[in-house]
């Protein structure tokens, strides 16, 4: 009893062999509502990087995929009502492969997050895709996760999102939904 105490003080300290720590990486599942909270400083599988090594990667040309939600229509409009969706300011050139980041997806949108991880790395599931939203938010997790269980291994996450982008000096343009 007295070695399972120390064999436990020894894992909890961080001291024991790399078999026998477990790697904390955030929740097992997907993370729902809220969205809007703050999220683990890692992703298992996936490389996490900070606003500067975004805009260096942007400058590279690797893919950015925003995965915010795309605003609805809102209900109750008369029929015939002309409604405008405000614009979504994203990264300049990232893919918006929009509701894609939700803890549960659509059929629609599991689709959409397939197709879009294909064809931006073309068929390469080794290369680089940065994925993001905004600060403290999942949905970017969420999306990444999936994309690391699809079998990506290029996946680099960007926890600090547009104002991250922002705050390094970047601008925000107005970015079209894309549907496959």
């Amino acid at each position: 009893m007295r070695r399972l105490g120390a064999v436990l003080a020894v894992v909890l300290a961080g001291a024991a062999p790399a078999h026998l720590r477990a790697e904390v990486t955030g929740p097992q599942g997907f993370h729902g509502e809220p969205y809007r909270s703050e999220t683990p400083a890692t992703l298992a599988g996936a490389r996490v990087i900070d606003a500067a090594e975004a805009m260096r990667l942007h400058g590279d040309g690797v893919p950015f995929i925003d995965v915010l939600p795309r605003t609805a229509r809102p209900e109750g409009l008369p029929e015939g009502t002309l409604w405008n969706e405000p614009p979504h300011l994203s990264i300049p050139g990232a893919i918006w492969l929009y509701n894609t980041g939700y803890d549960r997806l659509a059929p629609a949108e599991e689709a959409r997050l397939a197709q879009g991880l294909e064809r931006l790395s073309g068929g390469d599931k080794a290369a680089p895709l940065v994925m993001f939203c905004k600060r403290d938010c999942w949905m970017s997790w969420n999306a990444a996760k999936r994309a690391v269980a699809l079998g990506y291994q290029g996946i680099i996450w960007f926890p600090d999102g547009i104002e991250g982008w922002q705050e390094q000096g970047g601008e925000l343009v107005p970015a079209t939904p894309v549907d496959f």
